[in-house]
Parts: C-alpha cells; structure tokens; sequence
C-alpha cells in the first residue's frame, strides 16, 4: 500500500513527516555543512516559525522545538568516492599475535 500525502507520494520518511505536519525538518535541524552566518539567519527563521507554531498548532510546535535541540541534518556526499579510513600501524618491537609473558 502506497502512503499518499496532500497528493504528494514521500519516498523517505523524512519526506513522510515534512508532508504530514507541513513544516521544513531541515529549518529546524540545519546541515553540517552550514556556516555560523547560515545558521544564525535558519534559526531567526525557526525562531519565528516556531512562534506562529505555538499559536496555531501546539503538538506540532513541540515537535519542532525538539528538532531544534538535534544534531544537524548530515548531506549526502556528492563525490562517489568513499572515506578514507584510518589504517592501525604496529608499534614497534611489537609484532602481531606476541605476548608477554607473566
């Protein structure tokens, strides 16, 4: 069974949540990758949002007051190279699989 939206069909459930309640997760969760201007100028908007919110829709406001206190919205990465991971080294004098005896 397809969920249907305001005739909109959300992919994600991310999608799901901005279509059902109507308000922008990102305006209250911001992304990594913003500056400190950006995200003052977001959470002025937010800010404000949140207010007209408060009046109008009070279980919605405080859902979106808690995203306030979220972590950023992570971007999905536009290279298609993977991370680099960290590579573990020996210490030296120590080889693999020694032990010291007691």
């Amino acid at each position: 069974m397809k969920t249907i939206v305001a005739g909109r069909e959300p992919v994600t459930p991310t999608e799901f949540i901005e279509l059902a309640l109507g308000i922008d997760l990102e305006l209250f969760t911001g992304s990594a990758t913003e500056s400190a201007m950006e995200r003052a100028a977001r959470l002025d908007v937010a800010h404000e949002v949140l207010a007209e919110l408060r009046e109008s829709d009070p279980e919605t406001a405080a859902y979106a007051e808690s995203l306030l206190r979220t972590l950023p919205l992570k971007q999905p990465r536009s290279s298609g190279r993977r991370p680099r991971r960290a590579v573990r080294r020996p210490v030296k004098g120590c080889t693999a699989g020694s032990a010291v005896a007691a």
